[in-house]
């Protein structure tokens, strides 16, 4: 799943930050007069840059649906790496994402930025930690997927908003407006539903839901001083001694797939180092080009995936009890969404405002 380093639509001054990260100002993008193209043609107002930025906004949302989508149908890659157990899955997918890193920084010339980000305590330590937190992710997520629990594995998607809402109270000590205390208490309903509904706590979900929305909150921290590319570098070479045991553990007591299902299933684990790369690469462009709002919505793309992926394809039971405590979970959120569009079209009223 994707690393949250999302930059806000409008910079100081109501500057607007372009995709090579310089800013323009308002009087920069003002209208200016067409003569017209002949005799009697009227003047006509054109704004320079309108069609660009409508190209980058396009561009924009495209590579979020790409890398969106691509977290949604990772269960049916899991599926295809069958009967890779979720620890050898996410062993390799540590040391092949490394790879990968590896020659992708090489490629683009990036080793002073990775070597920066080593040499800098505060960031290195935060990334250690995101790694850690996002090798408890990726373990439950494709456990739960293997063991035929991807519905309950998408429910920790859904739930993760709330969470990060809650994190925010509890943490950062921020203050609700009452739509998003009014999410949060309709979440918890659900979970409730949902515990009475599976006849236990459901810990695939919560696990995941607490593990991504903590690791959101700590690659935060980190914030622009790292991209994408090099923030997986660092955060794989952390996990990367452990899975590379893990491997070679699994090789020497006879588990292990790799080189024992044939060269397709070889090369699919191998793939998995490009399957984590690149959506991350889509995400990072899209959140250059579109404000946190947009984002906040094309992130619901993923687990509606999982979820038609684990009813559809792997044909998971639905129970009429689990149906509404998704339905109770799909309230919340867009309860948290009418809340989100609310508060974006007031900051975006006084932003307004303030350079009238």
């Amino acid at each position: 799943m994707p690393e949250w380093n999302i930059c806000p639509a409008t910079g100081v001054n109501g500057s607007v930050p372009t995709p090579h990260g310089s800013a323009s100002s308002p009087a920069a993008s003002a209208p200016v007069q067409n003569p017209g193209t002949g005799p009697g043609k009227p003047a006509t107002s054109v704004t320079p840059g309108l069609k660009a930025v409508d190209k980058e906004t396009t561009a924009g949302v495209l590579y979020g649906i790409a890398a969106y989508g691509a977290w949604g149908l990772l269960p049916l890659y899991f599926l295809a790496l069958m009967p890779a157990n979720a620890v050898e899955i996410v062993a390799n997918r540590v040391v092949w994402s490394l790879l990968f890193c590896v020659l992708l920084i090489t490629a683009t010339r990036s080793w002073a930025a990775l070597r920066g980000a080593f040499r800098d305590r505060s960031v290195f330590g935060t990334l250690a930690i995101a790694a850690a937190l996002i090798a408890v992710n990726w373990l439950t997520y494709t456990y739960g997927v293997t063991t035929g629990q991807a519905v309950e594995a998408s429910l920790g998607y859904f739930i993760n908003p709330l969470v990060s809402v809650l994190l925010g109270v509890f943490v950062l000590k921020e203050k609700l407006r009452p739509l998003q205390w009014a999410a949060v208490g309709i979440g918890f309903v659900a979970v409730v539903v949902l515990t009475v509904s599976y006849g236990k706590l459901p810990w695939i979900a919560l696990t995941l839901a607490v593990s991504f929305g903590l690791y959101g909150f700590v690659k935060k921290r980190v914030g622009p001083r790292v991209d994408a590319v090099t923030s997986l570098s660092i955060e794989t070479m952390v996990l990367a001694p452990l899975a590379a045991a893990t491997m070679v553990f699994l090789a020497v007591s006879g588990s292990a797939t790799l080189t024992s299902e044939g060269t397709g299933h070889f090369w699919l684990l191998v793939a998995s180092g490009v399957i984590t790369a690149v959506p991350l690469l889509f995400f990072g462009a899209s959140a250059r080009r579109l404000p946190m709002t947009t984002i906040g919505l094309l992130q619901y793309f993923a687990p509606v995936l999982q979820f038609v992926v684990a009813v559809a394809v792997f044909q998971e039971a639905m129970t009429v009890d689990r149906w509404i405590g998704f339905g109770v979970v799909w309230l919340a959120l867009l309860v948290l969404t009418v809340d989100m569009l609310g508060a974006a079209r007031k900051n975006s009223v006084a932003r307004k405002l303030a350079h009238a």
